[in-house]
């Protein structure tokens, strides 16, 4: 079978995908939710093991807005852990628009033609890559930090996060089991975010490469006997790019504009946060590796929304 029978644009964001079906966001086949065993998986992840987690957090502030220090050190992170939420609700609500898109990358006009082609699309996906596992190795350094450090404060028996819970968190076994639930909200939480976000980066990342294809068919245009053919195809190959892209701006433009705001507000607070803290300390790790996760989180957005500007202005 030659190379391009078996290329799969989809098949190059699989991690991606799989970690959103881990969390719940993505169901098996073309379909969206539906009665099943998948379903009840998502109930869980979503409302169980992320939702009652936000709602302990959020109560928490009701306990702590007298203390200015406390409040700002936990509202940051309560108001990303929520906009988590409202992603989660806005990317269920559009799951069928997404998969469409999704499927749409092998359709005719949008799989590779020949080798170049190929290659167009490999050098997206290689930059989209880069910044996963960049987003990756950030995400996992802030949740490991906050995961493992309050363990080593054997006395105080803090939790990796403040929350609120309607009994006394310092009492065997409650400490335990809450411990090992808030690691596990946290981790599903990130993991959810991270990977929304870059399934959003993956999607302007195949308009930029699609782009690229468009732009190499018009430079190749053949002078005689197919010219005219060729050219009808370049034109409904654009306007098909044009309509993916605007379904992917229905699908996620409250999205970014929410992740913007409260990332730059998570950002600026954490930020007032390092300077109350030794750099040198754990705390102090674990807020640098904060810090450089929501960076590249909006680094996403802004490189590969700039790779499209900068292609269709070409």
């Amino acid at each position: 079978m030659s190379t391009l029978a078996k290329f799969n644009s989809k098949h190059k964001i699989g991690a991606n995908l799989f970690f959103l079906r881990l969390v719940g966001l993505w169901p098996i086949g073309c379909d969206s939710y539906k009665f099943s065993a998948y379903t009840t998986h998502a109930i869980i992840s979503i409302i169980i093991i992320m939702g009652s987690y936000n709602f302990a957090r959020v109560m928490n502030l009701f306990f702590i807005y007298t203390d200015l220090e406390e409040l700002t050190g936990s509202i940051y992170l309560t108001v990303t852990d929520c906009l988590v939420l409202v992603k989660m609700y806005f990317f269920v609500q559009n799951i069928r628009m997404l998969k469409e898109l999704i499927g749409h990358l092998d359709s005719d006009l949008f799989i590779p033609k020949n080798e170049t082609h190929i290659n167009l699309i490999l050098n997206g996906v290689k930059a989209w890559r880069i910044s996963y596992k960049s987003f990756w190795v950030m995400v996992a350094g802030t949740l490991s930090s906050w995961s493992i450090v309050p363990l080593f404060d054997h006395d105080k028996r803090r939790l990796p996060l403040e929350a609120w819970y309607p009994y006394d968190i310092k009492l065997s076994p409650y400490y335990e089991i809450t411990y090992i639930c808030q690691v596990v909200s946290i981790w599903f939480l990130a993991t959810a975010n991270m990977n929304m976000d870059s399934f959003m980066a993956a999607l302007m990342m195949f308009i930029g490469t699609q782009c690229d294809i468009l732009c190499d068919d018009l430079r190749n245009l053949p002078e005689k006997d197919e010219f005219n053919k060729k050219l009808l195809d370049c034109v409904t190959h654009h306007k098909d790019v044009l309509r993916f892209a605007e379904n992917s701006n229905k699908a996620y433009n409250i999205i970014i504009l929410g992740q913007f705001f409260t990332s730059c507000l998570a950002i600026a607070l954490s930020m007032f946060q390092m300077t109350l803290v030794d750099m040198t300390s754990n705390d102090g790790l674990g807020f640098l590796f904060y810090i450089c996760a929501m960076t590249v989180q909006l680094f996403q957005y802004c490189w590969f929304g700039n790779e499209i500007e900068v292609k269709v202005n070409i």
